[in-house]
């Protein structure tokens, strides 16, 4: 069984184990979101906490200590340079942690911090500045200590700047031991409500819907003149609709599609262009947004139906003007569409893959609805897709003339892939 997280950053000369590791850490932190969502009880604290734990353990096992392209991912490295790895993200999720395993303590002291707590603060935020590296470059980090730093020099800034600044115990107190720093809204938004969104798209991309999306669109404007750019732009709408990750929905669907746009004559410059703009217009795309959209909802205090109606018309609006400006396009550079015969019939296509348009229909009949919180909708959408998956590896097991129990479990080791695939998006989408 492989996954996006081996296929990206394991080399193939990795240590067994440690694929086991990640496996076993990746499915566990699915599982455990699952579990909130639906029987297990916990303080929105220890949730944090634990969600923070997963994310941190597995970026120190997965990414690479560089991110220049000649430097050696984890996984390439000497086995104990790999131990040493994987003890760093043991540690870091230990300090993840702390704030549940000493949560009555931590509690009690808070405001007047002990050295221990200041020590496994500092230690945590270095962690996490390091991790927010490996995941996304050094430019959140440097911002990160930029205003860290200012914090603390307010004093000695100029006047317009200067403020009284903050002590040491100050910051830590509240970065590290209460629910304003790092275990804030946009964590607990992350905990609660992005991760099951993240599992739904996962799940229908690896049961084959993102390759439906773009056959769909394919079949509806691939014989348009500059067709293959029009679909692109539905097909990343579509896809966007159920993965709210531009990074995800760029490789989902510009597989296709930018080799079918530069096969009718768009340059190779233009057709990248155009599938970047699209898939970026995915977070914009309702249902499922990015996770700025349940930020959003969070801080305004609104419910989350509000952000998707006020998203559809700029969304609307996006990918209409894209699909102007690829006609555009198309007509000055004087290109055709693609023959119909070389394109999948429409009534076909819709017929092959209209199952995946049964959890969708279900994440928004329960969000619009029935007006479900996101995190129930997103629940009951991720079991009608395990439902989905399972039933349609038993259908094309029982064509192939192998038996159900054959297809009872393939699908469920595509219910385990899945489930490990997910947070690999989770890090595309933050």
């Amino acid at each position: 069984m492989t996954s996006r997280i081996e296929s990206e950053h394991f080399d193939g000369d990795g240590p067994v184990w440690l694929r086991w590791v990640v496996m076993a850490a990746a499915v566990g932190w699915s599982v455990f979101q699952l579990s909130i969502a639906s029987w297990l009880i916990l303080d929105t604290v220890h949730i944090r906490s634990i969600h923070l734990a997963f994310a941190l353990l597995l970026v120190f096992c997965t990414r690479p200590r560089f991110l220049a392209k000649s430097s050696k991912r984890v996984t390439s490295s000497p086995t104990w340079v790999v131990g040493l790895h994987v003890g760093l993200g043991v540690v870091a999720a230990l300090l993840a942690l702390t704030l549940t395993l000493d949560y009555e303590g931590i509690a009690t002291r808070y405001g007047t911090p002990l050295l221990r707590d200041i020590v496994v603060g500092v230690a945590l935020i270095v962690f996490l500045l390091e991790a927010c590296r490996r995941g996304v470059g050094p430019a959140l980090p440097v911002v990160a200590m930029l205003f860290t730093a200012y914090a603390f020099l307010g004093p000695w800034m100029p006047e317009l700047l200067a403020f009284k600044g903050v002590s040491l115990r100050r910051y830590i107190g509240q970065m590290t031991m209460s629910t304003e720093g790092v275990y804030g809204v946009p964590l607990r938004v992350s905990a609660t409500i992005v991760f099951l969104f993240v599992l739904f798209g996962a799940m229908l991309e690896k049961a084959g819907g993102g390759r439906f999306f773009t056959r769909l669109a394919l079949s509806l404007l691939g014989s348009f003149r500059g067709g293959p750019a029009k679909a692109a732009v539905l097909s990343s709408g579509l896809t966007g609709a159920i993965s709210g990750s531009s990074i995800a929905n760029i490789v989902t669907t510009g597989t296709f599609t930018i080799p079918l746009m530069k096969k009718v004559g768009y340059p190779a410059t233009k057709a990248a262009a155009i599938e970047v703009a699209a898939s970026t217009d995915g977070q914009l795309a309702p249902p499922i947004m990015g996770a700025a959209a349940f930020i959003i909802a969070e801080y305004v205090n609104v419910p989350y139906l509000a952000v998707v109606k006020a998203a559809a018309i700029p969304a609307f609006a996006s990918y209409a003007t894209l699909l102007y400006i690829t006609h555009i396009e198309a007509c000055k550079l004087g290109l055709k569409g693609i023959p119909r015969a070389e394109l999948p019939r429409f009534r076909a296509v819709l017929a092959e893959g209209a199952h995946f348009l049964i959890p969708l229909a279900v994440l928004i009949y329960f969000l619009m609805v029935k007006r479900r919180s996101p995190e129930s909708a997103a629940f009951s959408a991720v079991i009608v897709m395990a439902v989905v998956m399972l039933a349609q590896r038993m259908v094309i097991s029982w064509r192939r003339g192998e038996g159900p129990l054959r297809g009872v479990l393939v699908g469920l080791r595509d219910l385990v892939a899945a489930l490990e695939f997910a947070v690999d998006h989770a890090f595309t989408l933050h």
